[in-house]
């Protein structure tokens, strides 16, 4: 606590007229000394008395309590800070730091961790992002300087000191060394997806940073490897943009790894390896709809398949049957003729889903292309699904065609016309087609009911739907090469209209079509990788009850075993933590034979290891605007030593009102001096008796001057 005093002055006229009797006063005077009239010095005394007593002065008491100073230190803790002894080097100037900073009387000391790996922030070392966070509690009155530990390679540098928000110097501690070596690879150009079956072009760059060793002019070798399998190795040069071709050999996640070989050197070789993962997609996929006849369910399977982007819908309804005989001349019919030798022979392969709705043979198609059908599925991989109606189980049924092969399950020839609701079977919670569906997870799913099923005898696939007495509603098998589908039930479109509380038949056939095509994420048996950073997750699906162990094989060539968790139906996973950077290859046992998996782990934020040399260039503007200075902690003496932890910190000053606040081998921390204050007392000067005494003892004693 202190004591500070202080004149006040509260004027007893407006201000206006106050400074107006001001200036006559000081005119009188003038008037008066120039005439050089007797008692002309007192007569002014006694005009500013007058004056003094009419501004009120007032002697003002304070009682003080001064604040403590407050210096922010930020210590960057970003991914390139652990390169090459910085830890150790950063912990001995936080050492030294303490030491210096815990000598000045009334400083608190802020230490902020800056560039901690986050969902939510930013790519690259925000420092001063931080900093601003650091600033939302602390009273800008108070702050006396901020002090950085860094590399010099942040990338939230402001353009100026202005925009920082407050006035005070800014320091930097540089670790590292000048000009250090490193060589990386640059990702100029990179796919996000492509095509299945086509190419798309990687463009990179190799680029270098600080003084090349003697020895490191020889010519770079660039390993390519694809889906963790090597492919190829290239001769590249540095600074040269180099080409590689990606392929998309499958749906779903595609991988490539590019690593460069490693000179002598290098500050680090974890950017000589970049690895792109790009999605690989199918080209607008091709569905042939064909309507046995018109029905309520036709639109239904319309507008769904219409409604996806990724499908090309050729649709076509029987109107009129060959042996439909009315005499109407054909010149005079206005049905386009169905095209069945087209579609069924010449192009059938060109189709990735064929889809027969409440389709009967009706002597429109041959024997001939229901074979082509059924070659079509087992062969050639194709998919076909078909949504029986009461056909399915009459005389016409295409059971009796040479497409009996590929169907799952055989017609007794009962149709069973009763209210029932759909339910899932034991397999359809586990099937990715079925699994999670909306209310589907209970015992008795409160879906809309349906009244006609046809009974058949499941001969070969999996029934994850049931309707009547448990009966197979829904059959999905797998023939070949290719998959099959039987819905035993042509009335899914009484969801569609709501009826009944309605169902999700949007998410059960969207589905449902997708699987036959083949899409990876509905894939019954799979395995799946994804790394964040050096964790790497995971997933297993099945339909057993229980899966193997994994086989991991690490980028060294290390090899270990991982069990998995089960964590719903279908459904195992596990976690690990990568030992290091690079590609983690995943494979299991599966009943449709090996399953692999592919992952990157790597740092989790790759800006940062794009520049990792340190530098003084990036901060000094700035930071000099701000009067404060950039240091290398390891100077030219220090050079030689191979210790990290052998750094030279520049002294710390406290500093009043000085204009310059660093130099060669100190930074200067400015004292802002803050208070706050207790109490105040207020004295009166010249008021009342005291004033009145003083201008009638000059007044009388100017007078008796004159009369002399």
């Amino acid at each position: 606590m202190s004591s500070n005093w202080s004149l006040d002055f509260a004027p007893m006229l407006p201000l206006p007229v106050y400074w107006a009797a001001v200036a006559v006063a000081v005119i009188l005077v003038g008037l008066l000394l120039l005439r050089r009239s007797r008692g002309a010095l007192l007569r002014a005394l006694a005009l500013g008395a007058l004056i003094f007593a009419l501004a009120n002065p007032t002697l003002r008491q304070e009682e003080r309590e001064n604040l403590g100073n407050i210096a922010i230190v930020i210590l960057d803790e970003s991914t390139s800070q652990t390169l090459a002894g910085r830890p150790v080097q950063a912990a001995a100037i936080r050492k030294d730091l303490e030491a210096k900073l815990g000598r000045i009387d009334n400083l608190e000391v802020k230490w902020v961790t800056s560039s901690r790996p986050s969902d939510n922030a930013r790519a690259g070392t925000n420092v001063f992002t931080d900093l601003n966070q650091a600033l939302a509690d602390t009273p800008p009155d108070r702050l006396a300087g901020v002090i950085v530990v860094t590399d010099g390679q942040v990338h939230d540098v402001p353009k100026q000191a202005k925009d920082l928000g407050f006035e005070a110097p800014v320091h930097a501690l540089l670790t590292g060394r000048p000009k250090e070596f490193d060589r990386r690879i640059e990702l100029i150009k990179a796919p996000r997806y492509g095509i299945v079956g086509q190419t798309r072009e990687i463009e990179l760059m190799i680029r270098e940073t600080g003084a090349r060793p003697k020895n490191g002019k020889a010519p770079l070798s660039l390993k390519v490897r694809r889906e963790g399998e090597p492919d190829e190795d290239r001769s590249v040069g540095v600074g040269q943009r180099l080409k590689i071709p990606m392929k998309f050999p499958h749906a779903g996640q595609n991988i490539i790894e590019l690593e460069l070989s490693a000179t002598e050197g290098e500050l680090t070789t974890a950017n000589n390896r970049v690895v792109v993962v790009a999605e690989g997609v199918r080209e607008n996929l091709r569905v042939l709809l064909v309507s046995g006849k018109p029905h309520a369910g036709e639109r239904t399977w319309r507008n769904l398949l219409k409604s996806d982007a990724a499908v090309d819908l050729v649709h076509f309804t029987i109107l009129r049957p060959p042996q439909k005989q009315d005499g109407t001349p054909i010149n005079q019919l206005s049905l386009i003729a169905f095209p069945t030798r087209e579609l069924f022979s010449q192009k059938i392969r060109e189709f990735d889903l064929i889809v027969f709705d409440r389709y009967e043979h009706r002597g429109i198609l041959q024997l001939l292309y229901y074979d082509n059908i059924a070659r079509y599925v087992e062969r050639h991989g194709g998919a076909l699904l078909v949504a029986a109606g009461e056909a399915y189980a009459g005389q016409q049924s295409i059971v009796r065609t040479p497409l009996f092969p590929v169907l799952p399950a055989m017609p007794t020839g009962d149709i069973i016309e009763q209210p029932f609701r759909p339910r899932l079977t034991k397999d359809g919670v586990r099937h990715p087609v079925t699994r999670n569906l909306p209310g589907g997870a209970i015992k008795d799913p409160n879906w809309g009911r349906w009244y006609r099923q046809i009974d058949v005898i499941p001969e070969r696939g999996r029934s994850v739907m049931q309707g009547v007495r448990d009966k197979p509603l829904l059959l999905l098998d797998r023939k070949g090469k290719g998959r099959v589908a039987l819905l035993t039930s042509d009335q899914a479109w009484l969801w569609a209209r709501r009826f009944d509380g309605g169902g999700p038949h949007t998410q059960l056939l969207r589905r449902l079509s997708h699987w036959l095509m083949k899409e990876p994420d509905l894939e019954e048996e799979r395995l799946r990788a994804t790394a964040k950073g050096l964790n790497i997750t995971i997933e297993r699906r099945s339909m057993e009850d229980k899966v193997p162990g994994l086989t991991v094989s690490e980028p060294g060539g290390k090899s270990s075993e991982l069990t998995l968790s089960e964590t719903g139906p279908g459904r195992w996973q596990a976690t690990m933590k990568a030992t290091q950077a690079g590609l983690y290859k995943f494979q299991t046992e599966s009943p449709n034979g090996k399953l692999t998996a592919v992952a990157h782990a790597g740092i989790a934020d790759p800006r940062e290891m794009s520049e990792v040399t340190a530098t003084d260039e990036k901060l000094r503007p700035v930071i000099e605007e701000t009067g404060g200075n950039v240091y290398w902690t390891r100077t030219r003496s220090l050079l030689s030593s191979s210790d990290p932890a052998d750094v030279s910190v520049p002294r710390v000053t406290m500093l009043t009102a000085a204009r310059v606040l660093s130099g060669s081998n100190w930074m200067g921390l400015r004292d802002r001096e803050a208070y706050v204050t207790r109490g105040v007392r207020l004295t009166p000067m010249f008021t009342g008796f005291m004033a009145l005494a003083a201008l009638l003892f000059l007044i009388t004693f100017a007078w008796w001057r004159e009369g002399r």
